[in-house]
């Protein structure tokens, strides 16, 4: 079954390498592949179900839209879907927040998203430079991609990318002052360093190794970008959509971006969607100025206001939290003891088990091989991938979270 794939398909494919199979059937958090194997799902499309695979009440959303012969591809034009989802968004999400955002549909992927957001925040300010954290992970294309801090991801440009300051990230250099770090570049006449246009942030890196963001650090980090005029551009495309806790990952500090981008969950089911979110007083696009022929996807609308639905009426944010603290006794007691060198740490169903002092990506590689062949789908992040990183459907059973979280355990306990 997979010789197609091998012969035509190109080498640029990554995660079939890591899960071997044919993956036919999926549902809530069990994947089925073509031999009838079930595998516990801790990957989640990289956060893009978040609410299970073929989540039934938003499945028949779609599927209700598909046999009404509601309108697939509008570009930005008006539908019913769309007001919708807008009116959906703002009354269930943005509205209880306190959060006064305009909506613009980008493209359908994530890194459309922040291609839109460092264009606005340099067409506002007029300023070129922007500044990232080391470990950032923001996406693929250019303007994403000079954000990203990955190397082998860097690699595949081609040609340098410029136009970004990166900062460590507070976990780096703990004696690192990093806000009076960034405020000594934007200030200081011998820096060296442009002011930015934007400081661009994950409240939880993902990708970087699970790391969530300390809330003074962040709460420091709005009050910094307040004082020097600087935009503050929160990528909650991963960590986003409840998976956090809260819907948005900023709202445990209690700030408020001057931009948002949202993608993954929003399209509910998986389906392709991508925001940016603004204050008002930053709309300054003339119109056509950042398009896109799939923007706003209309199925995808239909998908995200049923998810809202579900964030909403089955108050997953309180899942979330019930489970984060399944979570995290597990890890503090049968993952942790098993070795000194094991260290894990997360936020709501976002948690990583860093096994950097152990043997980094050989270990990390050789556990998630082996939990895959017991059943258990994660994938690994980090410097050298020696991160395990376990990211289940929000609304996935405790029953089979902890079958998942036993998997891993006595994959590590054999292998250590």
């Amino acid at each position: 079954m997979q010789q197609p794939f091998e012969t035509y398909e190109s080498n640029v494919r990554s995660y079939c390498r890591s899960f071997p199979t044919v993956f036919a059937t999926a549902r809530g958090c069990l994947l089925t592949d073509t031999a009838g194997k079930t595998y516990i799902d801790f990957f989640s499309g990289a956060g893009g179900v978040n609410y299970g695979h073929n989540n039934p009440y938003i499945k028949g959303k779609v599927m209700e839209y598909l046999q009404g012969d509601g309108i697939i591809h509008a570009l930005d034009m008006y539908t019913p879907a769309k007001a919708d989802f807008i009116d959906c968004f703002e009354r269930t999400i943005l509205q209880p927040r306190g959060l006064d955002y305009k909506i613009q549909f980008c493209g359908p992927t994530g890194t459309n998203a922040v291609e839109a957001a460092l264009k606005l925040a340099r067409k506002v300010t007029g300023r070129q430079n922007i500044f990232a954290l080391m470990g950032a992970f923001h996406g693929m294309t250019m303007g994403s991609l000079a954000l990203t801090t990955d190397a082998a991801s860097r690699g595949g440009a081609g040609t340098p990318l410029g136009g970004v300051t990166h900062i460590p990230a507070p976990y780096m250099f703990p004696e690192l002052d990093t806000i009076a770090y960034m405020e000594t570049l934007m200030t200081d006449d011998h820096s060296g360093v442009e002011k930015p246009a934007a400081v661009v942030v994950e409240a939880v890196q993902a990708d970087g190794g699970i790391y969530p963001f300390d809330v003074t650090w962040l709460q420091n980090l709005r009050a910094l970008c307040d004082r020097q005029d600087v935009l503050l551009v929160v990528d909650d495309i991963q960590a986003g959509c409840g998976r956090s806790g809260n819907f948005f990952s900023f709202e445990r500090a209690g700030i408020v971006p001057d931009m948002v981008t949202v993608s993954k969950s929003i399209g509910g089911i998986g389906m392709p969607m991508a925001l940016l979110l603004m204050k008002p007083e930053l709309d300054l696009w003339t119109p056509g100025e950042h398009t896109g022929t799939f923007r706003g996807n209309q199925l995808s609308l239909v998908a995200a206001k049923a998810a809202l639905e579900v964030f909403v009426n089955e108050q997953v944010d309180r899942q979330v939290a019930e489970k984060e603290q399944i979570v995290a006794a597990f890890m503090k007691e049968q993952i942790e003891p098993i070795h000194a060198g094991i260290v894990t740490r997360g936020i709501g169903l976002l948690w990583g088990v860093d096994l950097s002092a152990l043997g980094g990506s050989d270990l990390s590689s050789a556990v998630m091989h082996r939990c895959f062949e017991n059943g258990l789908v994660l994938e690994r992040v980090g410097r050298d991938n020696a991160v395990l990183k376990l990211m289940p459907p929000l609304t996935i059973e405790k029953e089979n979270l902890l079958a998942g979280l036993q998997i891993l355990r006595d994959v590590l306990r054999d292998m250590l």
